[in-house]
């Protein structure tokens, strides 16, 4: 629990006190709902998007070309669990899904007074369906399995992600259109589809992770160690903080720590505690766990982009120096995001896991 409460104090105070430090009015940061638009965004700008491609590139084209070698020569699971019927409760989340999917995107006069609402009823449907065709592959999910763990990361996400819509507050790179409800209306409507990011991400992952190519792939890949473990996780808590304080005073060019940085903030802290983190199995040259929560978020992200795209209430984007060849509403760039946040999804995942650990784990104990 104290992990909780350094991390939501550095994530509140640091940008605030950044942004005061320098001047800037702080009240124009506390608006709610959001609407004053006071962040210019940088224009695109050739040279960014190349240094920035090409770091992605860098990092993400190995994992990837390690992946791709797995899935085409790895032999898929033979398994009596493979032949499960699909349960009945994921068709009924595909049919709620098509539904919604139908709702959300057209335009029906008698249907207006709901359709903002249309975007919950979608990612509830995915998880259901989700949910079930990992059921149906592996005999195991998190909604049968583990209910009381599945329901708790409902109120969490909420609260997770609206960190996240704190700290774009300071960048603004999205903003919403087609909402204009009263500060208690808002944090209703919004907190409704904020609860579903983890149970979404999370369930995916361990859908992906029924397909054996992710464990060949990744599972002996190679070791990541640091020497003096410690002293890295403090140098590295004391760049991330930095960060954090100074994304509001320079947004053009740390923009990308809003997502890296709180990752970074939850890893360091367990390092310097002596605990087990997401990224401790990279030690012994396990990288599955890791690459399952980045695809996973990265699966996750292309369905909120496609069905962000034609809804009445939705979100568009403002990146500064990379604003360009979009993917729906998203810059092509933009979606590397989602890699170091399917990672945060985990660690707040794992976290929450200890709390409340899985029945086999304690009867091991």
């Amino acid at each position: 629990m104290i992990k909780f409460l350094i991390l939501a104090t550095l994530l509140i105070g640091l940008p605030l006190f950044g942004v005061w430090m320098a001047g800037y009015p702080a009240a124009r940061y506390l608006e709610f709902p959001p609407q004053t638009r006071y962040v210019v965004q940088a224009p695109f700008s050739w040279s960014a998007f190349a240094v920035i491609a090409l770091s992605i590139l860098a990092i993400v084209s190995p994992l990837g070309f390690k992946g791709y070698q797995s899935y085409i020569t790895t032999p898929s699971l033979k398994s009596p669990a493979l032949s499960r019927p699909y349960p009945w409760w994921g068709w009924l989340g595909v049919t709620v899904g098509i539904m919604s999917w139908i709702l959300a995107w057209s335009r029906f006069s008698w249907f207006t007074a709901c359709q903002p609402h249309t975007f919950s009823l979608l990612w509830f449907s995915y998880i259901i369906v989700i949910n079930a065709l990992c059921r149906a592959r592996t005999g195991h999910c998190l909604l049968t399995d583990r209910s009381g763990f599945f329901l708790l990361l409902f109120p969490v996400s909420a609260a997770f992600w609206w960190f996240f819509e704190y700290l774009n507050r300071f960048v603004q790179n999205w903003y919403y259109a087609g909402v204009d409800f009263s500060p208690w209306t808002y944090f209703w409507y919004a907190t409704l589809p904020f609860s579903t990011v983890l149970p979404a991400v999370l369930s995916t992952r361990q859908w992906l992770l029924s397909f054996n190519w992710i464990r060949q792939a990744y599972g002996n890949f190679r070791p990541l160690s640091f020497p003096r473990p410690r002293p890295a996780a403090a140098v590295v808590l004391l760049l991330s903080a930095a960060a954090l304080t100074v994304v509001g005073i320079w947004p053009d060019y740390f923009f990308p720590f809003l997502w890296i940085s709180p990752l970074l903030v939850i890893v360091c802290l367990q390092a310097l505690m002596g605990e087990p983190h997401i990224l401790s199995p990279m030690a012994q040259g396990d990288w599955s766990g890791a690459v399952s929560a980045a695809l996973a978020a990265l699966v996750c992200g292309g369905f909120w982009e496609m069905w962000n795209y034609f809804s009445l209430a939705k979100w568009h984007y403002s990146i500064p120096l990379v604003h360009r060849f979009r993917i729906f509403e998203m810059p092509l760039l933009g979606y590397a995001g989602y890699l170091p946040f399917g990672l945060e999804c985990l660690a707040i995942g794992s976290m929450l896991e200890r709390l409340m650990p899985h029945p086999k784990s304690r009867a091991r104990t």
